[in-house]
This record gives structure tokens, C-alpha cells and sequence, in this order.
């Protein structure tokens, strides 16, 4: 199997086809360069203030500012915005210890589901977009159609449309000079980054298989008999419980597994697997979304290797993230402690922290992406981003139809979860839950 490299490549797709609702551009226009450069031009030496805007004041979006505030000695956060009110209040409280490197007033604060919108128009120079996945293609395509130098947490996309947007996104930040750093944060952990060398190198030899893992609990999962409010509309009320439905989740193998998805195309060199077979369900959930609650998969790829994934998000079970890659010169485990175990089981290496380097994988992520604007360097990691997500789905759709789908069948499908037009106040029934051998990939 020919490997690409372990830094954020491309992994090859076949020509797409119609990108429905989430189209970037059309005919001549997906070749233009629109509406100018990005707002503020670095190069190397420039020190000049940065302004940022943060879209979605969740725990991460949070998280993310704080993180960017911390990686530049001369940045500001000058605006906010979420689908709620009451989210951008916490989020700001989190970050009094800034001080005035927050300048948030009320006038730079902003709801509603445009508040992406008046973020991007308030004169920021920098985006970091967190608000709940379903949106990310939407929200991307229009920060780089407006110059902003773009952060993008993870996954990037809940469906096939959402992912052939972010790669034209990404084609287009391109021609415009325009960043895009992505939130895989695994990719950013120094002692995960020197053991996947070892692994990308060649170093261990040929990969023969991978398992990897994601077992948690539910985050923030309705209750059972959980119904919406009377008096609140369909879109609001699954916004406000968005982990528990695909549309705005993507479900939790793309909301939180993903982070292992990624690692396996990591272990792989980011090459292009060949399909997948899964299955999954809802052996514990019962409540009124329609996401799984468990998923396990097998990946194919070239030269017999078959990477495997378990995830469920059951209570009250045994949790773990680990990685286990199965080496011709030895195993590599991650992501707590890397290390490296020798044909006979014994440990053979593992990552000893360098005095003084950091080692918060969040912050390293950032630090990266402002140092590299200081210096006129132009991150563009969105084609990666977009692979790596389509790799998630992959394995979803395999479970939820129940049928061997390959990596290209899933770059011909055209499906869409949702229309990019949905207002607070809309009616949207929730999709059923997906049954094999009878559901479809659209």
C-alpha cells in the first residue's frame, strides 16, 4: 500500500458529483476569487492586533478561545456568537481572567441562528468555529467567502453534502490566501505525533491491523419520555439537545469517535481505504432521538489490512480511548502514554515529555496556527479535514444500512440531512432511526 505521509494529506476521491444544499459555488464562480483577501495580510514580523470571533460558545467553543487567547501575546476576542443567549453569558463568564484581552460588548454579542453572520461582519480577522457540527459546512464556507483566517473543531461535517462543501471550502481558501487550521487535537499531542511517526516512517514496519476505541458515556443524552415543550418549536428544541440528533450531531461515531476515525487514517498514512463493513444500534437508548449508541466497524484497505473501531456510549460500563496499532516490529499503543511494545510484549519505547514543551494538545494546536499567521505561513488543512470526516461516515452509513459500502460510493451519494434554510421557530420532524437492510444511502 502506498503510503502519503503522516501530516495532514489528501486522501484520493473520485470526482464528485452535485453538492445539493451545501454547494460552494457554482460553474464559473467555484474558480473565482470573491470579495477580496483576508481582512488583515500577515507577514513575517507583522505583530499587528488580531481580532477574533468566536461561533459557538459551548464547553469547546470555550475551550477554543481560551486556548486561542492564550497562544498570541497580541489577540483580542472582539465578538461572539450562538444559537443562544444564555451560551455566550457562560461562555464569556469562563473567560474573565483574560481580562481586556475580551472586549465583548453587548453590541458584539449576537444569537439567533445568523449569528455566524454578524460575527464574521464585525470586523474580526480570525474565526473559531464550534457551534454544533451540522452547521460547520455552512459556517465555513461562509468565513473563507469572507477572508477570515478560519479554526474549525471537529467533525466538519454530518453528511455527504456537508463534506464535499467543506472540500470546496477548502479549494477555495486556497485561491484566497485564506487559513484553515483543523481540531483533530490527537494530530497536535507531541508524544501521539512522535509514536505515529514511528509509524508513518516505516520505523515498525508494515501496520498489519488496528483497534482502536472510543467508549464513554452519553454526553448530555434526553431522557426517556423526554418530549419537546409545548410551546417551542421542533428546531429549537433539538438544537438545545443537539447531541442526540444526526442532523445536528452527526451522531456520536462523528461527534466524539471521530478522534479515533482520524487516528486510523493517521495509522494508515492517510490513504484511501477501500469500504467498510459495521453494525450498530440503540441497545440502551430509548429516548426520543434518533442517534445509535453504539457502532463497530471494520475498515478495508489496501494490502488486506483491516482496521477495526468500537465505540458505544453506554453508562455505567468500562470506558477506555486507546489505539492499538499492530506493527511487523511491534505494537503501538496511544494515546495515554505512547509507547511501543516489542514482539515478545515488552516495552520497547515510550514518550518521555522534553522539559519546557508543551504538552496540551488544545494549546499546541493554536500556538501552531497563530505562529504560523505571524510568519505569513498559510495553514490550509481543509481537504484533510473533509477526508478524515467522509472516513466517519463511512463507517456509519456501512452500519446503518448494513451493507459493505466503499470509499467511492460514498463520494457519489448526495445525501443531506437537513436544508441550510431552517429558522428557530421551523417544524422539523426527527428522521427514524436508521434500520439496516433497510435503510439507504441516499
Amino acid at each position: 500500500m502506498q503510503r502519503i505521509g503522516a501530516s495532514p494529506s489528501r486522501i484520493p476521491v473520485m470526482n464528485s458529483t452535485s453538492v445539493s444544499r451545501r454547494q460552494l459555488l457554482a460553474g464559473t464562480a467555484a474558480t473565482a476569487v470573491i470579495a477580496g483577501f483576508p481582512s488583515l495580510l500577515l507577514a513575517q514580523g507583522n505583530t499587528a492586533k488580531l481580532k477574533i470571533g468566536l461561533i459557538g460558545c459551548g464547553g469547546r467553543g470555550t475551550g477554543a478561545a481560551e486556548q486561542a487567547l492564550n497562544a498570541d501575546p497580541n489577540v483580542v476576542l472582539w465578538a461572539v456568537g450562538d444559537a443562544f443567549p444564555e451560551s455566550i453569558q457562560s461562555s464569556l463568564n469562563g473567560l474573565k481572567s483574560f481580562g481586556a484581552k475580551v472586549d465583548v460588548p453587548a453590541e458584539r454579542q449576537f444569537s439567533g441562528l445568523d449569528a455566524y453572520q454578524k460575527v464574521l461582519e464585525s470586523g474580526v480577522d480570525v474565526v473559531l468555529l464550534a457551534a454544533p457540527p451540522g452547521f460547520r459546512p455552512q459556517h465555513l464556507r461562509a468565513a473563507v467567502e469572507a477572508g477570515k483566517h478560519v479554526f474549525s473543531e471537529k467533525p466538519m461535517a454530518v453528511d455527504v453534502a456537508g463534506v464535499k462543501s467543506v472540500m470546496e471550502s477548502a479549494k477555495l481558501a486556497k485561491q484566497k490566501g485564506v487559513a484553515i487550521q483543523h481540531g483533530y487535537c490527537w494530530r497536535f499531542a507531541p508524544g501521539v505525533r512522535e509514536l505515529y511517526g514511528k509509524i508513518t516512517s516505516g520505523e515498525l514496519g508494515r501496520v498489519h491491523s488496528v483497534y482502536g476505541t472510543y467508549m464513554g458515556s452519553p454526553p448530555k443524552p434526553l431522557q426517556p419520555g423526554m418530549t419537546k415543550p409545548d410551546g417551542m418549536a421542533d428546531v429549537e428544541w433539538q438544537l438545545r439537545w443537539w447531541n442526540n440528533f444526526e442532523w445536528t450531531s452527526g451522531g456520536p461515531l462523528l461527534e466524539q469517535a471521530v478522534h479515533t476515525v482520524d487516528k486510523i487514517a493517521w495509522s494508515m498514512g492517510d490513504a484511501a481505504p477501500i469500504a467498510a463493513v459495521a453494525n450498530g444500534g440503540r441497545a440502551i437508548r430509548t429516548d426520543a432521538g434518533n442517534v445509535y449508541d453504539h457502532y463497530n466497524i471494520a475498515y478495508e484497505y489496501p494490502g488486506g489490512v483491516i482496521c477495526h473501531l468500537g465505540e458505544r456510549q453506554f453508562p455505567g460500563c468500562h470506558t477506555e480511548v486507546v489505539d492499538r496499532i499492530y506493527c511487523e516490529k511491534g505494537t503501538a499503543v496511544a494515546p495515554n502514554t505512547p509507547m511501543v511494545l516489542g514482539p515478545d510484549g515488552k516495552r520497547s519505547w515510550m514518550y518521555r515529555a522534553p522539559a519546557g514543551m508543551e504538552q496540551n494538545m488544545y494549546q499546541v494546536c493554536h500556538n501552531e496556527f497563530f505562529a504560523s499567521l505571524r510568519k505569513g505561513e498559510i495553514i490550509n488543512t481543509g481537504e484533510y479535514m473533509a477526508n478524515s470526516t467522509m472516513l466517519g461516515l463511512l463507517g456509519r452509513e456501512a452500519a446503518h444500512t448494513g451493507q459493505r459500502v466503499t470509499w467511492d460510493q460514498m463520494w457519489a451519494a448526495g445525501q443531506d440531512h437537513a436544508p441550510d434554510t431552517l429558522k428557530m421557530g421551523d417544524s422539523f420532524a426527527i428522521a427514524p432511526v436508521p434500520v439496516p437492510g433497510v435503510h439507504k444511502l441516499a
